[in-house]
Formats: structure tokens, C-alpha cells, sequence
């Protein structure tokens, strides 16, 4: 597995489809607070292939180094940029999941690197997310699954109980430890960009589920129209893992924005 190194920290990452599209071009997921790598599972099988996809462990969980905390959000888009540059990848298209969103605004607006953003149930501010409702202690089985009960509607939960035993099992193998935890939960609330969402010009896709009980869907609303070129999507009945209890819908709207940004259409 490939690493990139940002101030003495490595950074695991893997990539998927490299010869897809423009050589110095690809998709790269931004996760969010203390959850593994599984959580990209559903839109990675969508845009790899059509994209080059990279996939990186956030500080802290997986097989990247986890140096003591507290973490701030320019630390995490700092590493994002360091695996871009391993790969020397130009133009970066990021997705990413709450804080992972924010990592994305972060690097947008200190980096001509993102080509576009798409942001998952992510605030202007981290005072309008609750990190609480999304990382579950990996060493307690019973709240990892109980934690999926906020973070997924019930009609989803009552329709895919195999899906929900799946996410338990890999959150029990893949999320941060607690003090890991502790150290994203401090990135989200050092984080605020709303008196500086102006000067992110990149194009960003917001996509917001609007029964969301740790980000609101205000909270998405705000984002996209404080962003020069932001667009909204909200996700009808979706709570916060929108981009797995809708996966077509949002797979279908990464899709069209890819489409539209990537390189190869304007080609």
C-alpha cells in the first residue's frame, strides 16, 4: 500500500483505476470523523474506472500513523495534498463526508489543486455538526450498532438489515480508537470557513440528506449558497450516511458532476 509523508506523518492510501482518464487527474475521497475507509465502498465502485480514484486513510485510522492530538482541519487537507502530489496528481476532485468535506473546503481554498468539490452532509462551521452521532467506539460492538440507528433512516435500516450487519463489521475492524477520535472531533470544532466561504471559488457539488441528525440540512443549504459556484442537492428521507442509504441517487449526481468538470469533458 502506498504512503505519502506530510511533516514526518504517513499517510496510507490506495489507488484504484490509474490508468483512467488524465494521467494528473483523479477522484480523492476525504473521510469523515474516526471512520475507516469503508465508508467510500459505495460511490468507489461507481466512479472507479470512469476515474481514477484514490482513496486515502485519514490520520489516525487504518494504516496511516495516528500522531497525538489535537488535529486541525489544515492538517487534514495538508495530507490530502501530500498523497495528491505522491501521485502527481494535478487536478484533484474531491469528495468528502462531513469532516471530510471540510478537509476539501479547507484545501480549496488554500490550493489551486481541487478541480471541484463534492461535499457530503458537511456545515460552513463545525458548530452545526455533532462528531458525537457519527464515531462509535470500536471496542464496544453493541454501540457500534446502535450508532447506525441516527446515522440511517429506519425505512433503509428495516429494508437492508444484512447491509447494517456489514457496516457494523467493518466499522469494528477499520474506525478510530477513541483518543484518535478525540483528536478529528477537535479539527471539526476549531473549524469555521463562513466568513470565508467567498473566496472558495472552486465549482462544489453540496449533497445533503434532509432528515440528516448530525449535520441539518440548513447546515447544507447555508454552504452551498455562501460558495461563489455551489449547487445544492438535497437527499429526500436520507439522514447523514446519505451516500450509502441513496447510493444510486448520489452516485448518479457525482457521476453528472464528474461529467461536467473532469478533464475529458471539455475535451
Amino acid at each position: 500500500m502506498p504512503h505519502a509523508t506530510n511533516a514526518g506523518t504517513e499517510i496510507r492510501y490506495e489507488v484504484d483505476a490509474p490508468d483512467a482518464g488524465e494521467g494528473d487527474e483523479a477522484v480523492v475521497f476525504c473521510g469523515d470523523v474516526g471512520l475507516g475507509a469503508w465508508q467510500f465502498g459505495w460511490q468507489h465502485a461507481a466512479l472507479a474506472g470512469p476515474h481514477t480514484v484514490i482513496t486515502p486513510e485519514t490520520r489516525g485510522v487504518g494504516r496511516s500513523d495516528a500522531p497525538p492530538g489535537p488535529y486541525g482541519v489544515a492538517d487534514l487537507a495538508a495530507d490530502v495534498d501530500a498523497v495528491c502530489a505522491a501521485e502527481g496528481i494535478r487536478n484533484a476532485h474531491l469528495v468528502g463526508y462531513g469532516l471530510g468535506g471540510m478537509v476539501a473546503l479547507t484545501a480549496a481554498a488554500n490550493s489551486s489543486r481541487p478541480a471541484s468539490l463534492a461535499l457530503v452532509g458537511t456545515p460552513p462551521a463545525g458548530d452545526a455538526y455533532n462528531p458525537a452521532g457519527v464515531w462509535a467506539d470500536p471496542a464496544d460492538p453493541a454501540a457500534v450498532e446502535g450508532s447506525l440507528n441516527g446515522l440511517l433512516s429506519v425505512d433503509f435500516r428495516e429494508a437492508h438489515p444484512d447491509a447494517l450487519s456489514r457496516i457494523a463489521e467493518w466499522r469494528l475492524a477499520e474506525d478510530a480508537d477513541r483518543e484518535a477520535y478525540a483528536a478529528h472531533r477537535a479539527a471539526v470544532e476549531s473549524f469555521d470557513l463562513t466568513g470565508a466561504l467567498f473566496e472558495v471559488t472552486t465549482p462544489a457539488l453540496v449533497v445533503h440528506g434532509t432528515d440528516d441528525t448530525v449535520c441539518p440540512v440548513t447546515a447544507g443549504e447555508t454552504l452551498a449558497e455562501g460558495l461563489p459556484r455551489g449547487e445544492f442537492h438535497g437527499v429526500e428521507g436520507a439522514r447523514h450516511l446519505a451516500g450509502i442509504e441513496a447510493s444510486v441517487a448520489v452516485n448518479d449526481l457525482l457521476a453528472g458532476w464528474l461529467a461536467e468538470h473532469a478533464s475529458a469533458a471539455f475535451e
